[in-house]
């Protein structure tokens, strides 16, 4: 690993921690990636790790193009096929996030997007949160159900299963998987509890970090 390559796995770590501390996974849930400095390959967490647990030696580097390990010891995720879909669906993603946190979860398991114009914020920094098509966890027909989104989202509700955000840094990923689980969760709030949100002027989100 290069000394670059090492402070990306640093920042998955951090990432990491952040994701099991705030409960947006349990036990061994969830993954990330982030794209190397080559552009062709991609450090990824491996399987059957707490996200919160993780050492830079766990991690593994794979090639974008087809999934063959390059360096690490340890398993990929199965779900490494959405991350380097993502990848090379769309060369400005360099990070992806994926997370099982309740309040986005059960929207996806509602298959219900999140799509509401009664929040700002959100409206602003992350935008529409569409749910793909169902396909198992771990196959192919993930990546499938996610590449059509690539280039025009910032984040999605995976079907019965969980949530999705990339960026272009891991740092940048995560900020937009907390903001998809706070609307998910204003979302619940105001239009299931309380029944009742009032909708705000259409706001045109903020252009992506360079």
């Amino acid at each position: 690993m290069t000394d670059t390559e090492k402070k990306l796995i640093a920042d998955m770590i951090d990432v990491g921690n952040k994701m099991y501390l705030r409960g947006f996974v349990a036990a061994n849930d969830g993954n990330l990636s982030v794209r190397c400095p080559d552009g062709e390959s991609a450090l990824v967490t491996p399987t059957g790790v707490s996200k919160g647990g993780m050492t830079e030696d766990m991690f593994i580097k794979v090639r974008i193009s087809d999934g063959e390990v390059l360096e690490g010891s340890r398993k990929a995720s199965s779900e490494v096929k959405m991350h380097l879909r993502l990848y090379r669906e769309n060369s400005d993603i360099c990070a992806v996030v994926h997370a099982h946190p309740l309040y986005a979860t059960s929207f996806a398991i509602a298959r219900q997007p999140l799509d509401a114009p009664i929040y700002p914020a959100a409206m602003m920094n992350l935008g529409t949160v569409p749910v793909t098509e169902y396909s198992p966890p771990g196959t192919e027909g993930v990546a499938d159900s996610v590449a059509p989104f690539a280039k025009e989202y910032r984040g999605l509700l995976l079907a019965s299963h969980g949530a999705l955000t990339w960026a272009r840094d891991i740092l940048t990923a995560w900020y937009r998987m907390e903001e998809l689980e706070n609307f998910a969760h204003i979302t619940f709030n105001t239009k299931y509890v309380m029944k009742q949100a009032a909708e705000v002027p259409t706001i045109e989100r903020l252009p992506d970090k360079k």
